[in-house]
C-alpha cells in the first residue's frame, strides 16, 4: 500500500517532530475525558492507550477497514466502527460524554455536517475536543487537506451548533520553533521553483504523490542535517490561550 506522509509514523525518525506534536493533545485529553468517549478518526491508534485508560468505554471510528480490524484484535474491550463520515450513521443521539477528533476536520468535505453530527451524538453537557492545523502556519498547500482554517473561521463553524467554545492553541518551545524555521527555509527552497504556482492551481489529487515525495525528502534532509528532529518530545509542546499564534488549534466545545 502506498503510504502518505499524512499518516505520521512513530517509528520513522524523520517524522518524530510531527508525531510528538500529534501525541501532545492526546496526553492533554487523557486528563480531561471520562465516561463514554468517541474518537472520530482514530487512525492507527496513536492515543488509544491513553484514551482507553481514561474512558469507561472507548469507541473509535475510522474509514480504513483493515486498520479497524487490527484495532479490534488489539483492544477487545473497546468498540471500533469502520465508516466514512459524516454522518455518524448508527450512533444514537445523546450517547457520548466526550468526542475526541484530532487533525481530522481538515480532511472532511462537509465540515458543517461533521460538527452538527458531533453535537447530535454528545450527551447534554458533553464536550467536543477538536484539533486542526492553523492555516497561517502552513508552509505550503497540503493537497491531502480539503481546507484549513484560521482561528476565527474554526470558532464560527463550531458556534453554528455549540453554544460555547473554549479556543486554545498548541504551540512549541524554542526547540520546536527552531525546527519549524529550518523546515520553512527548506520548503521555500523547493517551492521557489513553482513559478506558475501550480500548488494552488492544480487539483488536489494531482499534487498528492509529488507532495508526499518532496515532503519525505525534506524531512529526511532535515534529520540528516542535525539531530534536532530526533530530540523533540511531546513535552516541547504546550497549550496556549492565543490560538491565532499557535501551530494548531485545540478547541473544546460544550453541548
Amino acid at each position: 500500500m502506498y503510504k502518505t506522509t499524512e499518516i505520521t509514523s512513530a517509528e520513522i525518525a524523520s517524522d518524530n517532530p510531527v508525531h510528538q506534536r500529534l501525541l501532545f493533545p492526546y496526553v492533554e485529553a487523557a486528563q480531561l475525558v471520562h465516561g463514554k468517549v468517541l474518537e472520530i478518526g482514530c487512525g492507527w491508534g496513536r492515543g488509544l492507550q491513553l484514551l482507553t485508560q481514561a474512558a469507561d468505554h472507548y469507541t473509535g471510528i475510522d474509514k480504513n477497514d483493515a486498520l479497524i480490524q487490527s484495532l479490534r484484535q488489539e483492544y477487545p474491550q473497546s468498540t471500533f466502527i469502520q465508516a466514512n463520515i459524516p454522518p455518524l450513521s448508527g450512533l444514537a443521539d445523546n450517547t457520548f460524554d466526550y468526542i475526541v477528533t484530532f487533525q481530522v476536520i481538515e480532511h472532511i468535505e462537509n465540515d458543517d455536517l461533521f460538527v452538527k453530527e458531533a453535537f447530535r451524538v454528545l450527551k447534554p453537557g458533553g464536550t467536543l475536543l477538536l484539533t486542526t492545523v492553523n492555516r497561517l502556519f502552513s508552509l505550503t498547500r497540503n493537497p491531502w487537506h480539503v481546507r484549513e482554517y484560521t482561528a476565527e473561521e474554526l470558532k464560527k463553524l463550531i458556534l453554528r451548533y455549540f453554544p460555547a467554545v473554549q479556543t486554545r492553541g498548541i504551540h512549541g518551545n524554542g526547540k520546536v520553533m527552531d525546527y519549524y524555521e529550518r523546515n520553512k527555509k527548506s520548503v521555500e527552497k523547493i517551492t521557489r521553483y513553482d513559478v506558475f504556482d501550480l500548488q494552488h492551481r492544480l487539483p488536489r489529487w494531482m499534487l498528492q504523490i509529488p507532495y508526499d515525495l518532496l515532503n519525505r525528502l525534506n524531512r529526511n534532509k532535515l534529520l540528516e542535517a542535525d539531530s534536532l528532529a530526533a530530540e523533540i518530545q511531546y513535552t516541547d509542546y504546550q497549550l496556549t490561550n492565543i490560538p491565532a499564534g499557535s501551530l494548531d488549534f485545540f478547541y473544546l466545545a460544550k453541548k
